[in-house]
């Protein structure tokens, strides 16, 4: 399929445009309760589990999950308390908000619902302080330092259903389809090795960059860190181990 070299949002430069799609997730070494979909990643539901289905259990219904309510763990005071950090003339303040986010979350209802209630929350906080720290607090809607990164814009358009090869600065000007980007990249790629720990989704995200490199890529991997660890306090569970790669 056909890859562009555009600007991205960084929401979707978080869980799209930092590395090309996973190799763990695009071969599809699902694990047991995950079905592996037509289009090669990983994962529950009717999108992965329904027609198409290539490995895995195959229900054609998301199996029951963790009890948590994303949008209750997700409040108004937690997202407009990472919001609020943002500078004042920030697009991103004007661009991101929770209810687009709860809106692209209604294509995705496994997110936020593994195992068990730290579980999930520890999913729900890893994803924020991934996305805290890629946009700077919800700062930019376009990555600052342009690349030649392609992203391969076929699989996700596919997936949620838009024409992203026509159309692919829709990432950048539409809340809704940015987080909708990120959370497919996210429930695709960096979900099935949540349960390593933060650290094993640092390493999915942006591993070859970050993980095993001194420096300031350290400093980046620290920060994340910090942001997960303060978020899991927020919502009153443990980290948990592993927390860097």
């Amino acid at each position: 399929m056909e890859s562009l070299p555009i600007p991205k949002s960084l929401l979707t430069l978080l869980l799209l445009g930092i590395l090309a799609a996973s190799p763990m997730a695009q071969n599809c070494g699902c694990a047991p309760d995950l079905c592996c979909s037509q289009y090669g990643y990983c994962g529950r539901g009717n999108d992965y589990c329904g027609t198409g289905c290539k490995q895995g259990p195959c229900f054609s219904k998301s199996p029951s999950a963790g009890g948590v309510s994303v949008a209750t763990v997700v409040s108004p005071e937690f997202f407009n308390g990472i919001i609020n950090q943002a500078r004042a003339d920030c697009v991103g303040k004007r661009f991101y908000t929770r209810q687009a986010f709860l809106t692209a979350l209604d294509s995705f209802p496994d997110f936020g619902k593994l195992g068990s209630d730290v579980e999930s929350k520890r999913e729900i906080a890893a994803f924020f302080a991934h996305a805290t720290h890629e946009t700077e607090h919800f700062c930019f809607t376009e990555e600052e330092k342009k690349t030649d990164r392609n992203i391969n814009y076929g699989k996700a358009g596919n997936a949620l259903k838009l024409e992203l090869l026509k159309n692919p600065e829709i990432v950048a000007t539409d809340p809704v389809v940015s987080f909708k980007a990120s959370l497919w990249y996210w429930m695709n790629a960096v979900r099935p090795v949540i349960g390593q720990g933060f650290g094993a989704t640092i390493k999915a995200i942006n591993g070859r960059l970050e993980c095993g490199v001194g420096g300031e890529a350290q400093q980046r991997v620290q920060r994340r860190i910090q942001f997960y660890t303060a978020y899991c306090k927020t919502f009153g569970v443990d980290p948990g181990p592993n927390l860097s790669c």
